[in-house]
């Protein structure tokens, strides 16, 4: 058995160590690796280092005071710390907190590893000691018996704390499937399952209640152990109690009602004779002397030792995912009403400024910038090394969000004092926990040429997004601020690390790096143009002069506003990155310049809230690799010209050609890897800039080839042709066609590679001058190679540049229009065409903006969009995209009122603020009437002289004077105004009518989007008598939060290479691949990510094609638990990570589950989308074949008729989809004898089969058995019945042969349509090597049309 390592900084989480060790043992990684071709670093390497990090893991034996010796794995790498994280999580010591650890009578140091404590070694006895308690040790006890009480109660995942957040997987699978799995009946006994739905949960339902979104957990009623348990008034102990050892004293009421009083002392806990009002610290008699706290309630309340005992086996019992903390807070936009309960951590934690474990470091509060700036420092040059670093920096980065967070909201809501107190509530900054934090106003009026408030508002996001590109190249030397992003009660607040000494100095003074006033001086320093010039390749930004204001040229390698300061540290960090990506001119409009023709036609430029818009890095990739294809073709096409001149030359190039391709053959392989799903190609810092001067970025961008649209090349070569065209593509779907028969395509690669490594000495003028009107043509900024970069600084107010890069300068605005012209006329049709062959699925509004992030289009088109798909002949095929989209800018713009609305509300009418904003948005009630609070109205002549003192403290009450049709007559505004779309809704009941809406759905949205928690009843929006919600239905205000997602680098590779191997048809070896993977995955970011979650989605995927389906379903139902506590549970990916399990399930037998999870996911499809979404066809296919296989017939063909129906509208009637839905149908009908119907739609399917792939394909065949099978059955069922009539009773009746469907037959149906193929081995080998053959055919390696099928689409389709 092999460990792979595992590093553990001391957390406050309950149960982490646990998890990590199971997940741990993998022996693949040293054969995996070998075969590890993705991964960028050197493979030898690579092999040592892994062996490096692993070792055999052996068992210790522990004896614990008063329990029997227990045998423990561990690893050699592990600290003794993981040791006491296990002690404290197992049910039969959890209760000790304060003890040492002993070998041979000496105390193990709690930070020392294993392998470096001499004598410890397989079988070693380890004595656990208990040790005095101090003060902060006892707190200790007392919080994590505290934590013990809570730890079936959802209450934390609730309220949004402490990384907790809900699951409720368990309640559909009847506890942990893998245990139960033995014991549950297989599928004989089918009677026994009750099969029928909830009613709205049947197809075609109106009804679509909130209730069943949070079941009912049988085990969250918790059994009470106490009744109170709190720290006593005699707190602290006075001196001379203090000298007879007391720590603290602590009140409790048992379940019996006995009230008693505690000392906490350096022996341990017992009895005292105090009462509420009178001090005796005496010791009761009998005191019960424990060293836990525990051991003492168990003897003085029978209740308390038999609740607490049932409730840690119950903890014990619960799969670790569901209680182990996420990386970072997800909160619920539902809850249940639940009674406030007494509890002392909790009242003690809300009024210090504790953050996690604080306890745990010495000096108390953190130095965020030093921790985020060391771990950045640490060495990254092997494997174990970089998995260190990755670690430390996820660890600091969630941390640094969590403790922002607390504190943004601390700020908002009053709790923190300004550093500038003397100025208006607008202006104020503050400094918390060694956090500073600004309001998101325009205060000093910096923004005023840009925006105003509106700027201000935009400013931090696009700051983030410059964090995050730069801190995602690393560069060595320079250094970011932690940035995180809170918006909170209509507010915005950014809060930033510091830079060690900025507050004692000027801005002015510190600045030694660009501009504090926006272009109007400018200054400029070697050390970070030298830093800055290593980002500018990945993040495609121009090295440039701009003017001082002494008119000298100054060289900026970054936008104006990106300031370099010196810390007292001697670091050099930027900060003001808002404009590190170009700026977007479709919404900036410029005097005197014109857009392209593109851009034009759709009425841009258009006039925007703020000129900070910007392009997204991903758009900038795309483009450039766009652009990188038009340049090869140019130079093909010309060299072709001279081919036809020169034959000779020709000949001899060709030769040469053939050595350069199979040079850089393995290049091409690595490049072709395909990206997980659901993550976009962002190109790491190196590996894909496109120049010419390596083999390996040719290789990167020619695979690009297929994936991108491209324009047809007309023969010329004059520059301006170019640029008219500028990849204008007339369809979308052209381009693969294109690439493909360019003859001079090979000599062009060839020569661009010579030029590149030779300085362009050898080789002849004519082919340099083919480089260089190719270059010229696309925009390039080198001569003899393909570059293309930007100059942020563009278009900036009060930006000037000198008088000699005029034609630079030129160039750029040029380049900038063509950006913006290929965002509308190449990307935004590409996404509409994935959303039409269905590659895209969004469905709700979180996966729809980032399908649209993903092209590297910004929201801000999200009208733009919509009229595309509104001009589409195709649009009932998208439909669902299209209400999607509707659904989102209607609760955007709502979200943009509520934002200012918010603001003026003071804080004693927060809640009747909100139900009010939401009756007016969703209830059909038409005069939504405010509620003002009672006493606000009395205290009105105290509260004017205190006013303004915290950011929320409004306190008028405009609010209450928004009616439903203001409301809507607002958002129609905003979505003209902003998004540049006429709504035309004067109610939310025309905005339902018209767009096929769901309010549940739009109450969903808006509630995400502001972070409103609400009361889960059901609603009942359309009574035109009383508004829906009331002021107690409103539960709380969360933050939604953005911040940096740190990327486990190594991880991702193996993860690529898998996924590579996976699709070239090499299951073991990928599957081995993904499994090192999920190591490096568990090693980076602890047990819970959102991209381990990808990883057990398609291990289960791997180890169902390979046959193993108990481990399917063990990965697939991790991946669940997961997929609910890290995205939530009514999350899109979580709904598909259902029926992946019901899938899995069905396979082990496991059907009445398999059932339950259907329906579940049914259900949250109903409430996130409704039921008109491809998507729902899938899932009704698979709840009808389930239905069918236990002989439900007729709820079988609602279900499927119904999948039928959706088929048709989104695929075509004359889809392949349609033809195999039609089949479904018709076994069913056949199962209940119906032939004729049979007959019928077995018919439609074949004649689509025929149509479609002819008749000699096996599918045509295949139906047209079926139908001659079929006419038999009929035939026969005729003459009986004939028979009958004729003869009456006495009849001689054959018996007919009504067939139940078999298991397997079912199974089979269920696989084809969820997209599996199993392939028999003996196929396998061909398939590797046709995989093989292809490659070596075509450079570009990446033909989806034949291979193996293994993303979540169906194989067959037309």
């Amino acid at each position: 058995m092999f460990f792979f390592f595992y590093i553990f900084l001391p957390t406050g989480h309950r149960g982490d160590t646990v998890v990590m060790n199971g997940v741990a043992g993998h022996d693949q990684a040293e054969e995996a690796d070998s075969k590890q071709d993705g991964s960028a670093d050197a493979e030898d390497a690579n092999e040592q280092e892994v062996i490096v990090i692993q070792d055999t893991g052996f068992t210790v034996k522990i004896q614990a005071p008063g329990a029997e010796p227990f045998d423990l794995q561990v690893s050699p790498q592990e600290m003794v710390q993981e040791i006491h994280q296990v002690l404290m999580d197992r049910e039969d010591t959890c209760h000790r907190t304060c003890f040492s650890l002993q070998l041979d009578g000496n105390v193990l140091d709690n930070f020392a590893e294993l392998k470096s404590i001499e004598g410890l070694q397989e079988g070693s006895l380890l004595k656990v000691v208990e040790e005095p308690y101090t003060v902060r040790e006892a707190r200790i006890h007392v919080r994590h018996i505290r934590d013990l009480l809570k730890s079936l109660d959802p209450s934390d995942a609730y309220n949004g704390v402490d990384c907790n957040s809900l699951s409720f997987l368990s309640v559909f699978t009847d506890g942990d499937l893998g245990d139960t799995g033995k014991r549950k009946k297989k599928g004989n006994e089918l009677e026994q399952i009750d099969c029928t739905p909830p009613e709205h949960i049947l197809p075609g339902s109106k009804e679509h209640p909130l209730v069943p979104l949070q079941p009912q957990n049988k085990d969250w009623k918790p059994m009470q152990c106490l009744k109170v348990l709190t720290m006593s008034g005699w707190n602290p102990p006075p001196g001379n109690r203090k000298m007879h050892g007391d720590l603290m004293y602590l009140y409790i009421v048992t379940v019996e009602d006995r009230h008693v009083s505690i000392t906490a002392s350096t022996r341990g806990f017992y009895l005292n004779q105090s009462t509420t009002y009178t001090f005796n610290p005496k010791p009761a008699n009998p005191s019960f002397l424990s060293h836990s706290l525990v051991e003492l309630l168990s003897q003085i309340s029978a209740a308390f030792k038999k609740n607490f005992t049932a409730q840690q086996k119950k903890r014990v019992q619960r799969h670790p995912f569901e209680r182990i903390a996420t990386p970072f807070q997800v909160y619920s936009w539902t809850a249940p009403q639940s009674d406030h309960a007494m509890d002392c951590v909790r009242a003690e934690d809300a009024y210090t400024s504790r953050l996690g474990y604080e306890e745990h470091i010495p000096g108390q509060t953190r130095d965020w910038n030093e921790e985020l700036q060391t771990t950045r420092e640490l060495s990254r040059k092997n494997l174990p090394e970089r998995l260190l670093r990755e670690r430390a920096i996820f660890k600091v980065h969630s941390d640094f969000a969590a403790a922002a967070t607390r504190g943004a909201m601390a700020v908002i809501d009053g709790n923190v004092m300004a550093i500038n107190p003397g100025e208006e509530t607008r202006m104020q900054m503050f400094i918390w926990n060694n956090i500073f934090f600004s309001l998101g106003f325009d205060v000093r009026d910096h923004y005023r040429e840009l925006g105003g408030d509106a700027a201000a508002h935009a400013a931090p996001t696009n700051d983030l997004n410059g964090v995050r590109a730069y801190s995602a190249v690393d560069v060595e030397g320079l250094y970011t601020l932690g940035t995180v992003v809170v918006d909170y009660r209509g507010y915005r607040v950014t809060a930033q690390s510091i830079i060690p000494g900025i507050l004692e100095r000027e801005q002015e003074q510190s600045v030694i790096y660009g501009s504090i006033d926006f272009g109007k001086t400018v200054a400029s320093h070697p050390k970070y143009l030298e830093l800055l010039e290593k980002t500018s390749r990945p993040l495609k930004v121009q090295h440039h002069a701009v003017l001082n204001e002494k008119d000298t040229a100054v060289e900026l390698c970054s936008s104006v506003e990106c300031k370099g300061i010196i810390g007292n540290d001697g670091r050099h960090y930027i900060l003001d990155l808002l404009r590190t990506f170009p700026p977007d001119l479709n919404f900036l409009p410029v005097e005197g310049e014109e857009l392209a023709p593109e851009s034009q036609k759709l009425g841009f430029p258009r006039q925007h809230r703020h000129r900070l818009a910007c392009l997204r890095q991903e758009l900038i990739e795309a483009f450039v690799e766009h652009r990188y294809l038009l340049f090869m073709k140019m130079a093909a096409l010309q060299l072709m010209q001279q081919k036809a001149n020169k034959d000779k030359t020709a000949a001899l190039h060709d030769t040469s050609t053939a050595d350069a391709e199979s040079e850089s053959k393995p290049q091409a392989l690595e490049a072709s890897e395909k990206v997980p799903d659901g993550t976009p190609t962002s190109p790491t810092s190196s590996e894909s800039t496109l120049t010419l001067d390596d083999a390996e970025a040719m290789t990167v961008s020619e695979n690009l080839k297929s994936a991108v649209p491209t324009a047809n090349t007309s023969g010329t070569h004059e520059p301006s042709a170019a640029e008219r065209q500028n990849g204008g593509c007339d369809s979308p779907l052209e381009g693969k066609e294109a690439d493909e028969n360019i003859p001079g395509l090979a000599q062009a690669k060839e020569l661009a590679e010579s030029l590149a490594a030779e300085d362009g000495s050898g080789i002849d003028p004519k082919s340099r001058e083919v480089v260089l009107n190719a270059c010229k043509a696309v925009g390039s900024i080198s001569n003899t190679s393909f570059d293309i970069r930007f100059n942020p600084d563009i278009f900036s107010p009060g930006v000037r540049f000198p008088d000699d890069s005029t034609d630079d300068i030129q160039k750029q605005k040029q380049l900038l229009k063509d950006a913006a012209a290929f965002l509308v006329s190449c990307q935004i049709p590409s996404f509409v065409k994935d959303c039409l062959d269905h590659s895209s699925l969004p469905m709700d509004g979180a996966t729809m903006t980032e399908a649209l992030h993903q092209r590297g289009i910004n929201v801000r088109y999200l009208g733009t969009v919509l009229e595309f798909v509104e001009n589409m002949p195709a649009k009932a095929q998208i439909e669902h995209i299209y209400r999607i989209g509707i659904s989102e800018l209607i609760t955007r713009c709502a979200k943009h009122i509520f934002k200012t609305y918010l603001q003026g509300v003071e804080l004693t009418a927060l809640s009747a603020a909100v139900s009010h904003f939401l009756n007016c948005l969703l209830s059909s009630f038409p005069d939504a009437v405010a509620h003002l609070p009672a006493d606000e109205l009395v205290s009105r002549r105290k509260s004017r002289k205190r006013r303004n003192r915290v950011p929320g403290g409004g306190d008028n009450t405009t609010w209450a004077s928004l009616t439903p049709s203001e409301l809507w007559k607002n958002i129609n505004s905003e979505a003209q105004s902003y998004y540049h779309f006429s709504l035309q809704c004067e109610s939310v009941d025309q905005a339902v009518e018209k767009y096929g809406l769901q309010k549940i759905t739009l109450l969903r949205e808006i509630s995400l989007k502001t972070g409103v928690q609400i009361l889960i009843k059901e609603y009942n929006f359309d009574s035109r008598h009383k508004p829906a919600f009331t002021e107690e239905d409103i539960l709380n205000i969360f933050p939604v939060v953005k911040h940096v997602n740190p990327k486990a680098s190594d991880a991702f590779h193996f993860f690529q290479s898998g996924q590579a191997k996976v699709q070239q048809g090499f299951l073991k070896e990928g599957c081995e691949l993904i499994n090192e993977a999920l190591n490096l995955f568990n090693n980076v970011y602890g047990a819970m990510h959102v991209e381990i979650c990808a990883c057990l989605r398609l291990l289960a995927r791997l180890n169902y094609i390979m046959g193993d389906h108990p481990e399917a379903l063990s990965n697939q139902q991790k991946a669940v638990l997961m997929s609910e506590r890290v995205l939530g549970i009514e999350h899109p990916n979580t709904i598909q990570e259902y029926m992946h399990l019901a899938l899995y399930c069905f396979a082990n037998g496991h059907l009445s589950t398999a059932l339950k999870l259907l329906y579940r996911a049914r259900y949250l499809m109903l409430v996130v989308c409704g039921e008109d979404h491809p998507e729902m066809a899938l899932l009704d296919s698979n709840i009808g074949l389930v239905l069918h296989g236990v002989m439900e017939y007729d709820l079988s063909l609602r279900f499927l008729e119904n999948a039928l129906a959706i088929n048709s509208k989104y695929h075509g009637p004359r889809s392949l989809k349609v033809a195999l839905s039609h089949h479904l149908v018709a076994r069913v009908y056949e199962s209940k004898a119906e032939f004729r119907s049979a007959l019928q739609h077995e018919k439609e399917g074949y004649t689509i089969y025929k149509n479609q792939v002819g008749e000699a394909h096996e599918k045509t065949k295949e139906s047209s058995e079926y139908l001659k099978y079929l006419t038999q059955q009929a035939v026969a069922l005729q003459r009986t019945m004939n028979e009958i009539y004729k003869n009456g009773s006495n009849a001689s009746i054959m018996p007919l042969k009504f067939t139940a469907p078999s298991m397997a037959s079912v199974l089979e149906q269920l696989n084809i349509i969820n997209g599996i193929i199993f392939i028999p081995l003996s196929n396998l080998e061909n398939l590797k090597a046709e995989v093989q053959r292809r490659q070596l055919m075509q450079n570009s390696g990446k033909i989806e049309e034949q291979q193996l099928e293994l993303d979540d689409k169906l194989p067959v389709d037309d």
